[in-house]
């Protein structure tokens, strides 16, 4: 048995269903061995990246290691920024990173780069099999990372060390590793106990690693009276039963979210990220349980550290704290945020005067009509701004994206991904028209592996997130422009179901056959690009850009750029 043939094998032993990737002539073992195995299935997509976003997503859904593999050199750099996407989201993954045949190391060999060097950034461990000797340890260490430590894991596999034989008589060993739960220390736990019971005003910042603590976090905020706000990567597991929600905060969330923290005495930090230094409050003492040391402080001078897992964390800190009575601070807070949800509902309604579908429409309808279990991707940018404030959450449902990472092009990627798992479920993905036309090449992979993946491209000719930066900066351009072709045509030539709306009177008819079609389909729709969004944290800046902007627009001739955004945001 060579090495590609027992990697094969024990990644089926492992439990991976599928390898995704491009193959090359520096994977010919891979693909021989897989060939010949025949229980792992190869899927060839059309570009790298989406390979790995693939692979990330399926390790979302599933929790379990995924795998992706790319070819020597340029195949191997189209792999990076997905697996980036990966190692920020923390999800277990494998990538097999072919290179150049070993005698031609130093060269300057077609083709040749420096993987290791190349994933050092991205991953958790990064080694290379220069000899049999280091097999099957070598291996065996990848895959443990990845699982244990829920992140990326790099073997580099020159493609002549693949087809050596493997030490005689090595056996395959594996019993899947569980990571550990980290247990708080009780010391600490004292502390932050005694913090909250000194203070009336607690709020609660929840992110992703509120995972399976949903009902420890409601308790939580019962016993202390407290608001609940949720990062993007905690909306999913926060925002849905919680009569303690008072939305998001950041660039993209509520003014609500960042009032309930700026007025707390004590913010405390439950298994969140969240990088915005600016929204953080300015006087409220911060307590952070993250079950990564590395995170405690990152992006807020905080208080008191405690590292452990979130529900561990709560379970031990609830009969230390004592019980605050129904504070007006709590009920303050809701009735903000209920005025705030009600202004966004209102402005998703289709009776504006613009004749284009606006974007906060198409979001909502997207959330009302969706399957009760959807599993809904968005891409960078404007999808994610309304799939934050419109889709709604359940306990169900599924909101994935690049939230971390912030890379365009991601929301097909890992809508093929969540969707090989399961063909039934319905898989959304929410896409911009600039992530979308990146790798839109991957439309041709649907329709072989039979991906009935629902698409629905917002087409608003811009760049628009960033346009919307532009322009609370004071910045004139035309460089967020985007001169697209149609999308639904493009798709309808791929073979796939194709729709196009560019009235608001047609999106819930074109939707609803959308949504029935029974293999991959595209929606197409022609939104108005002149929506704005302001942050709930505005800064004198924000309007001094808007302000320059304004006339910026007038001396360099978009006047009527200017009187479409006065129309669409102030009279209606």
């Amino acid at each position: 048995m060579n090495i590609a043939q027992y990697t094969v094998n024990l990644l089926r032993v492992v439990g991976v269903k599928r390898i995704w990737g491009i193959t090359g002539d520096s994977l010919n073992g891979l693909a021989d061995s897989l060939r010949a195995d025949g229980a792992i299935e190869w899927i060839g997509v059309r570009h790298e990246e989406v390979a790995a976003f693939a692979a990330g997503a399926e390790a979302e859904v599933t929790g379990q290691l995924s795998v992706c593999a790319g070819s020597c050199g340029p195949g191997n750099m189209h792999l990076v920024n997905g697996l980036y996407n990966c190692y920020r989201n923390g999800v277990p993954v494998l990538a097999i990173a072919a290179d150049i045949p070993s005698p031609e190391r130093g060269s300057h060999y077609f083709q040749e780069t420096d993987p290791q060097q190349l994933f050092a950034g991205c991953s958790v461990f990064c080694e290379k099999i220069t000899t049999p000797g280091q097999m099957p340890m070598l291996l065996e260490t990848a895959l443990r990372q990845a699982i244990l430590k829920r992140s990326v894991s790099i073997i580099v596999l020159p493609g002549d060390v693949a087809l050596e034989p493997m030490p005689k008589n090595t056996p395959i060993k594996w019993q899947n590793p569980l990571p550990a739960t980290v247990e708080p220390c009780a010391e600490i736990i004292r502390q932050a106990a005694d913090m909250l019971n000194g203070v009336g005003k607690v709020t609660l910042l929840c992110g992703a690693g509120c995972q399976g603590a949903h009902d420890a976090v409601m308790s939580l905020a019962e016993n202390q009276s407290a608001p609940i706000v949720h990062a993007l990567r905690g909306k999913e597991f926060i925002e849905h039963d919680n009569p303690y929600d008072v939305g998001m905060t950041g660039l993209i969330g509520f003014e609500s979210g960042y009032q309930a923290m700026e007025n707390a005495d004590v913010l405390l930090l439950l298994g969140t990220g969240f990088p915005y230094r600016h929204f953080y409050p300015q006087t409220a003492k911060v307590i952070q349980v993250d079950r990564d040391p590395q995170a405690i402080g990152r992006h807020v001078q905080v208080d008191l550290g405690v590292v452990g897992d979130v529900l561990p964390a709560i379970k031990a800190l609830l009969p230390m704290i004592n019980r605050k009575p129904e504070h007006e601070f709590l009920q303050r807070c809701r009735q903000h945020y209920h005025a705030s949800r009600k202004k966004l509902d209102a402005q998703a309604e289709t009776g504006h005067r613009s004749e284009r579908v606006h974007p906060q429409t198409l979001a909502k309808m997207i959330s009302e009509k969706a399957a009760e279990n959807a599993i809904i991707t968005c891409d960078v940018g404007t999808p994610t701004l309304w799939s934050a404030r419109y889709i709604q959450t359940n306990g169900k449902r599924r909101l994935m994206g690049s939230f971390n990472h912030g890379s365009m092009a991601n929301a097909l990627a890992q809508a093929m991904g969540a969707q090989m798992v399961d063909r039934k479920r319905q898989v959304i993905a929410f896409c911009g028209d600039g992530g979308f036309s990146m790798l839109m090449g991957d439309l041709l992979t649907l329709k072989p592996y039979e991906l009935p993946v629902k698409i629905v491209v917002l087409n608003n000719s811009a760049l628009g997130f960033v346009d919307l930066e532009m322009k609370a900066a004071g910045f004139v351009s035309n460089a967020t422009e985007l001169n697209n072709p149609s999308f639904a045509a493009i798709a309808s030539a791929c073979g796939i179901g194709s729709h196009r709306v560019n009235r608001p009177d047609q999106l819930s008819k074109a939707m609803d056959e959308w949504l029935k079609e029974p293999g991959p389909s595209l929606l197409e729709v022609i939104t108005d690009r002149h929506e704005l969004s302001l942050p709930p944290k505005m800064e004198f800046a924000y309007g001094r850009g808007f302000s320059l902007y304004a006339l910026k627009a007038v001396l360099n001739g978009y006047g009527n750029e200017l009187i479409e955004l006065a129309k669409v945001n102030l009279f209606r």
